[in-house]
């Protein structure tokens, strides 16, 4: 393997040995000079050699393996049902985002493909199969299900392609990637690229990868010096208003950035968060729409169109979108929750500062998301600079709790039932206490509102008298009688034979 720093200084797209055509198509959408994942990644792929690619997110790496596999691709013909190459995506997006990247670079050769992903029926999928494809691009679950319907076969794969392997681990498709391995030929060729290389990745690679040419141009997990990085500490003023006052600081983040902020993504842990983050900004006046795995697959391209397009200004998202998207113009990045795996943030942010661009990223952060703000510090090797919440200078003149309920009444997500020592008292306290911050507007929103008194309950010995008082009013009899008292009935006294005889 010749090392990264021994490789020849190529400045240009024609020194790395691609086809005339495909020089063609490159030049056509304007670029000049490879990215060094391109440079490094390009020569070993265009000789038949095993690829292990680690780049951070935003330095072209899908160009990395288009490029030589369109080259190589050029000469040969598909058979039915039998593609000649794969490329393994962990998202839907990054899937119709690397077919858009084979459309644009093999225009001018004749090759076919076909994108297998979910939201889009089996039946236009098994047509393009049927007729024979050059390029299967592909999410693994969909993949697996073409192949046990009998639809698919992968033993004539030449060139196989794992892209962002280490969501791949994220989102627990490693097995389907190991069956998958399993099930193209031994002689094929692997392109696998990843952002970072966790040990379960590295095991991957040792076991499916033959001597591959390593090509690691940045540091594991480290973000691009081109994005400005900034976090907000944000403490609440009471436990039950940390969602309302936590939007309330994500809106004046945003417009403190002015037009500066042209377009952005806002990312957020959990998907629930994603429609209440989004339907908040939106009535607040803000052009703002949601993306995450639970939408169906038409509305997440429709909404992914108008933000390429410039017509959607905030794209609310989950992690589904923070991997492999290229939309080179995004101005700004915030995270409105400090992410839980320290290595979302580098690829979050990372949707920002692309294509040697200048970018942002701005992160609120709880105190109880303090010790994740320290895990990412210590990944990427430097602290996170603090600026100052935009509301601070004005909480005198903040909103009264009716007035921030009227303008953002967003529901909130019900907590899961637990097991709870509580009275019901207090539960009851507890629901009066959020009736009254809803109907009126405390003169201090710091202040907890005073519980209602509970209703007296009458004293026992009343109870007690009532109940005797009610109980007079019963007939009583004190010739009551016990069993059958001492009547005897004649019948019983006669014999068996006098009861005969009568």
């Amino acid at each position: 393997m010749v090392p990264q720093s021994e490789r020849p200084n190529l400045t240009d797209f024609s020194e790395l040995g691609l086809s005339p055509k495909v020089l063609k198509a490159v030049t056509e959408t304007g670029y000049v000079t490879p990215t060094p994942i391109q440079m490094g990644a390009i020569p070993p792929a265009l000789e038949g050699k095993d690829v292990l690619g680690i780049a951070q997110t935003g330095t072209g790496k899908t160009a990395g393996f288009v490029l030589p596999m369109i080259t190589k691709l050029a000469r040969g013909r598909a058979r039915a049902r039998m593609p000649r190459s794969l490329v393994l995506c962990p998202t839907r997006e990054l899937a119709a985002q690397v077919a858009e990247n084979f459309d644009t670079y093999s225009k001018h050769v004749k090759l076919t493909k076909a994108l297998l992903i979910g939201g889009v029926s089996f039946k236009e999928q098994d047509v393009l199969i049927d007729k024979g494809v050059d390029v299967l691009i592909a999410t693994p679950g969909r993949l697996l299900d073409h192949f046990e319907r009998g639809k698919l076969l992968l033993t004539g794969i030449e060139i196989m392609v794992v892209d962002e392997a280490d969501r791949m681990l994220d989102m627990g498709f490693i097995p389907d990637i190991e069956r998958i391995f399993s099930l193209t030929p031994f002689t094929r060729q692997t392109l696998f690229f990843s952002a970072t290389m966790a040990p379960e990745i590295e095991r991957i690679t040792n076991t499916f990868l033959s001597s591959p040419a390593r090509i690691e141009v940045a540091r594991q997990a480290t973000a691009s010096e081109t994005i400005e990085q900034a976090v907000v500490m944000f403490n609440p003023s009471r436990r039950d208003r940390a969602a309302t006052e936590k939007r309330a600081v994500l809106r004046a983040v945003i417009e403190a950035e002015g037009d500066r902020c042209t377009n952005a993504i806002v990312f957020c842990n959990r998907k629930v968060d994603v429609d209440i983050v989004a339907k908040s900004l939106k009535k607040n006046g803000f052009n703002a729409e949601p993306i995450h795995g639970d939408l169906e697959q038409s509305q997440r391209t429709r909404t992914l169109d108008a933000f390429r397009e410039g017509t959607l200004k905030l794209l609310i998202a989950s992690d589904v979108a923070a991997r492999g998207l290229d939309v080179p113009s995004v101005s700004h990045v915030f995270n409105y929750d400090v992410p839980s795996h320290s290595e979302d943030y580098v690829h979050r942010i990372g949707r920002t500062g692309r294509a040697g661009r200048d970018g942002k990223a701005v992160m609120i952060c709880a105190p109880a998301d303090e010790k994740n703000l320290a895990a990412i510090e210590k990944l990427i090797d430097k602290p996170i600079p603090r600026v100052e919440n935009p509301l601070a200078a004005s909480a005198p003149a903040a909103k009264s709790p009716a007035e921030e309920t009227a303008a953002d009444s967003i529901p909130e997500a019900k907590p899961a039932r637990t097991r709870s020592r509580t009275s019901s008292a207090s539960r009851g306290r507890q629901k009066d206490s959020d009736k009254v911050e809803q109907a009126e507007a405390a003169p201090d929103p710091a202040a907890p509102s005073p519980a209602p008194a509970p209703a007296p309950k009458p004293e026992r010995k009343e109870r007690k008298e009532r109940k005797e008082r009610k109980d007079d009013h019963k007939p009583h009899r004190d010739d009551a009688v016990v069993g059958m008292g001492d009547h005897l009935p004649q019948f019983i006294a006669k014999s068996f034979a006098e009861r005969q005889a009568s």
